[in-house]
């Protein structure tokens, strides 16, 4: 064994997701400042992105929730379901989905 307990290993782990989360959220931002576009970047830990979508724009009074779908059909919808869709049926607020 390497010596770490489960629960550092568990630690270690929620450590490494919030540093590659805030990478990933610092180039979002990079790219609006780039484009003149105001944003805010949010990560909620622990949810599903459909969950987290539907949370924050109710919290922070939203009036519309614009989103990106890769536009699947069929079965392949089925199987990886869609967080677009999860959305959709979710909100209090209008979606635009945009593919």
């Amino acid at each position: 064994m390497s010596g770490y307990s489960a629960g550092a290993k568990f630690v270690s782990y929620e450590e490494e997701g919030r540093r590659f989360a805030g990478q990933i959220l610092d180039q979002c931002n990079a790219a609006a400042d780039r484009l003149g576009v105001q944003a805010e970047a949010v990560h909620l830990e622990n949810r599903k992105p459909a969950e987290a979508i539907v949370e924050l724009s109710k919290t922070r009074g939203c009036d519309l929730v614009v989103m990106a779908a890769h536009g699947r059909r069929g079965l392949a919808r089925l199987l990886l379901g869609s967080q677009a869709t999860e959305v959709l049926s979710f909100s209090t607020v209008p979606v635009l989905i945009v593919r």
